[in-house]
Order: structure tokens, then sequence, then C-alpha cells
């Protein structure tokens, strides 16, 4: 049986000797997909005292971080969903308090985030995140104080600045961790000792904090003061079995032929029969056209592949964009495992090559793109293709560019969630595979957006001129542990109608070294309409050798040659 992630979590606040409660606190437990793909999620927060608005500041930032946090993509990070939620909040809170000309709404804030076998915490001002060790407790977060004889100035808060820092943390979990999160009320009043003797006195959690806010209370506390408890019960754990029979409840569908029927969808063509696959042109009751993917029964023991097929379709609901292929869901009722996709009438990039062997620049630089605008739209959306070649960019009969193939998307969001199913290699294609993905392999390097650039420039270098910029003997089964093998060769080594500006460019986005290469996409269509001045200059002040090696040898040569005859005249003519 698949075990998943639960908690326990009892919690007080209480507003002490004070008239006003100004802390607040929030807790969700999540079910089923939403417990999986986010998680659950604490948070707590202590308006401060000198602001007029405190308890609705505190108030909004532990109820709106968490209706915001599940309300973002499944496929972004803990870290981006989180950051971009808080970063909104702040704004927000400094914009109202702009308006109204004073601090009115200032909250410290803390907040963990349970997902898998991981914890990730956010914390800023002076509120703390503990985690008990045994019989030890550790605070994991510090405070944003600046300490003075009369009393501590917080030094960092939401609604202070327009800029927010935000310490973040990532834990791993086990089954028994207990966290405490607790305002500056309860944990200066509290001893480590006293959290013990409760714990061992009280089973419920609520009771538990309840119990130690009173405490609190009676030593001596001046201050609002909350007690949230989060104890981990069970953290996900699946072996491959269990992960095989996941991936195997949908009975992969026979070899179809024209005519047959799958789920209300008929065969009007067979598209392509594989090994791996199969995929028909096939229309629903009412006409319309769709393409249909199966999976080869050749696979049907293999677990690794089975998920990445399901993994496809996952990933393709969730992307919507006019140059990305579209995935449409299966019916509630589904038994069979298949993808079905838009009907996309045309010809993969690879054949439009062959049909265009001198394309202009413009006609190159368009679909290029086209192709880049539907990798901004994986890489917001916490996603990187990893297998960008002409074989996977569609052009349909109406000149519109497609991105096919999810089979090997990584998803930041997925990447979170531990899995016995993992992949063993790096994936892509040997032609257009970024290299720090080869190189990096053994520390488990996955890529960014830059490693699809370095797809994307390869593409556009082979299309402008029918080559590719490297040359690397037998990669596929001799993987370089260096950078050195991939040596770039100019275009206009092919073509010298290409200008050298369109040239530097492609180069700097083919660089092995990601950190060579443009950092924005955005950044790389810029240089490819138009020359980067800064990128020309660098290139013609660089030495001859550097600049143009070629020229440096002939040069060279040319040189030493003319020096040989000057010697051999001078030899002869002192004879």
């Amino acid at each position: 049986m698949t075990k998943e992630l639960k908690i326990s979590v009892g919690g007080y606040s209480s507003a002490g000797v004070k008239v006003v409660n100004q802390d607040a606190f929030a807790v969700k437990t999540a079910q089923g997909a939403t417990l999986k793909h986010k998680g659950a999620v604490a948070a707590i927060a202590d308006g401060v005292s000198s602001s007029e608005r405190s308890q609705e500041a505190s108030q909004i930032a532990v109820t709106q971080f968490i209706s915001d946090y599940y309300a973002t993509p499944d496929t972004w990070s803990v870290t981006q969903s989180a950051v971009r939620v808080i970063t909104a909040l702040n704004s927000w809170l400094y914009n109202q308090n702009r308006n109204l000309h004073q601090d009115a709404l200032v909250a410290t804030f803390s907040s963990i985030i349970f997902k898998s076998c991981s914890a990730y915490l956010f914390h800023v001002g002076d509120s703390r995140v503990y985690r008990n060790e045994g019989k030890r407790w550790r605070a994991l977060t510090r405070d944003h104080v600046h300490p003075t004889r009369e009393q501590d100035i917080l030094t960092r808060a939401m609604g202070i600045d327009s800029h927010l820092e935000v310490d973040y943390q990532k834990v791993e979990l086990h089954e028994g961790d207990l966290f405490f999160l607790t305002t500056d009320g309860f944990h200066n009043f509290v001893s480590y000792k006293e959290v013990n003797k409760a714990l061992e006195e009280h089973e419920n959690l609520e009771e538990c904090a309840t119990a130690l806010c009173n405490l609190a209370l009676t030593n001596g506390s001046d201050d609002n003061l909350s007690c949230v408890i989060v104890r981990v019960d069970e953290i996900p754990e699946e072996d491959i079995n269990e992960a095989h029979k996941q991936v195997t409840s949908l009975a992969i569908p026979p070899v179809l032929s024209v005519g047959q029927v799958l789920e209300g969808y008929k065969v009007c063509r067979v598209l392509f029969s594989g090994t791996r696959s199969h995929v028909y042109l096939v229309e629903d009751k009412d006409g319309k056209q769709f393409v249909l993917k199966t999976p080869s029964d050749y696979y049907n023991d293999d677990a690794t592949y089975l998920d990445g097929f399901l993994r496809e379709e996952w990933i393709g609901k969730r992307l919507n964009h006019s140059h990305i292929m579209r995935v449409f869901p299966r019916g509630e009722n589904s038994r069979f495992m298949y993808h079905l996709c838009e009907f996309l009438d045309g010809q993969n990039l690879r054949q439009w090559m062959i049909d265009n062997p001198q394309p202009s620049v413009d006609q190159v630089r368009k679909i290029i793109v086209e192709v880049c605008k539907g990798l901004r739209h994986f890489q917001r959306n916490g996603m990187l293709h990893r297998d960008i070649k002409p074989e996977n960019v569609i052009i349909d009969r109406f000149g519109q560019i497609k991105i096919i193939d999810f089979g090997t998307v990584r998803v930041e969001g997925l990447e979170e969630i531990k899995s016995p199913i993992a992949e063993d290699i790096p994936v892509g294609s040997v032609d257009y595979i970024a290299p720090e993905l080869l190189v990096e392999r053994k520390k488990h390097h996955t890529g960014d957006f830059r490693s699809d650039m370095f797809s994307l420039a390869v593409m556009m270098y082979e299309m402008l001129c029918g080559k590719l910029p490297y040359k690397l003997e037998n990669l596929r089964n001799n993987i370089p542990d260096s950078y050195t093998p991939w040596s770039y060769k100019e275009l206009s080594v092919y073509r010298d109608d290409i200008p050298k500006w369109l040239d530097l460019a492609i180069e700097k986005a083919c660089s092995p070294q990601p950190s060579q290469r443009q950092q924005a996409f955005s950044e790389f269509i810029a240089d490819i309409q138009k020359p980067n001045i800064s990128l020309v200059s660098k290139h013609e002040h660089m030495p001859l050798m550097q600049r143009d090696p070629l020229a440096f040898w002939k040069t060279t040569s040319f040189v030493l040659v003319l020096c040989n005859i000057v010697l051999a005249v001078l030899a002869f003519g002192l004879d």
C-alpha cells in the first residue's frame, strides 16, 4: 500500500494581557492530487504593535498566502510558488501603507510547506520556526531585529519596504518530526524543558498548544502569544512494484486499423506505427479530428516508459499557448492509455529544411522567434522541454509553428515529489542536447531554460546552412567530462551571406557554458533581430588568433614562408 504525506496539527492564539490579538495563524492540509503536487501549509504572523491595522495585516498575511499558494500552477516548484505569492503580498501591503502615508499594515511572517519528503521554510521578522531533534529543539529561523538597550527594532517585515528579502530553507522530513511555529510573546517565555514536559502530558496537539500558551502567560508574557505544533505522522513511500501497478492500471490499446473505434474515436488514418508508439488520425462523433497516440504493447512492463507516457499527457493538459500543441483530456471513465492531441495538418521542421536548403535569414528568424515564444511559455510554467529538434517542431498548413512531444519535459513541481521511477541517463537528442546535461550528469544537473536555448540555437544554425555547429565523434557512447570538445564552427564557412553579427548571436546561444549564453529568451530574440553592439565590439577587439583562428594561421604561415624566402635569398647572395 502506498503511503502518502500525513501530518497532525494543533494550534492556539491568545491576546494575552493585551486587548487586541494581533497574531494570526492558519493551516491547510490538502487531499489527493493537491496534497501530492502542492503539499500542506502552516503559516504564522505577528502584526507589529505600532501599526494601526496590525491585526488585519497578520490575518491577510497567513490567509491570503495559503489561498494564493494553492492557486499557483501545479507545475511550479514550492519555492517559485511561495516567493511569487510573498512578493505580491508584500507589494500590496506596502502600496496600501504608501496610500495611507503610514506603516499601518505591517506583520512578521513564517511558513512551512510540507511536500513529499521535504519541508520548505519561508521567514521574515521575529516569529520563529523550531524543529525537535530527539529531546533537543533547534531554531530553524533567525530573528530579523536590531537590538538596542530599550527594545529590539524589527529590521524586516511584510509591508515595510517595496523590496523584501525572505529567508528560505529546505529540510528533509522523517516520521515523528515535530515543528513549532511561534510568535515572540510565546517563545520568549517558555523553555525547551517546559515544551517537552507539555508534549509528554498532552497527546492532543491542540490541547498541548493551549497549555503552553497559558503557561507563557503565567510566566509573564506581556504580548499576544501564539503557537502552532505540526507533527509528521507519515511521509510518502512507494516501491517500484506499487509504482508499476499504478502506471499499468490503464490497459494499452491493441494496434488499431482504419475504421476501428476506441472509446468513441474512429480511426481515419494511421499516421505512424513504430516500436515505441502508434499514432492515428481519428474523429469523434461530431466529425472533429484529433491525433490519438498510444504506447506500444512492447513496453507494457516498462514502468519508466509508461510513467513518462502518462506524464506527457499531464503536462500537455497544463499548457495552453498558440505555439504549443494542445493535449485534451480523456473521458473520466477511460479504461485505456492514450493521448488525445490537436491535429496539426502540415510538416515537421526537418522536412521543411529538406524543402528549403537555402532559406533566407528572415524565413529562419520568423520560425525561431515563434519557437522561442513557445519555450518561454514552458519556462513560465516551471518546465524545460529538453528535446528541441527539427522533428519536434511542426509548421501547419497555415504557417503556424507548434512545439510537440512532451515526453522528456522536466517539471519543477514534479521534481520535488519522491518517486522510485527515475531517469538514469541524460535525455534529449545527441546532436541538440545541451553540453551541461552531459558534462554535469554525475552531479544530476537537470538544466534550465538556457539548455533549451542551446538546442534552439543549434537548430537555427542547421536551418541556415544544413550543418551542425559542432562536430563530436561518437557522442552517444563517449560522453565528454569537460566542455572542451565543443568547438564552434563559424557560419561563414558554409554561407558567406550571413551577417557576422547574426553569427555571433548564434555562437553565444550555442556556447558550451550556460553562463556565457544569453540570460533570457528575450535577449536571444533581440540579438538575432538586430546587431548587439557590445557583442560585436567585443569580437572586434579580440586578438586575431581568437577572433579568426583560420586567418591567423594563414597569415602566420605566409609570414613564415616569406621569411624563409628572404633568408634563402640572403644566403645565396652571401655566397
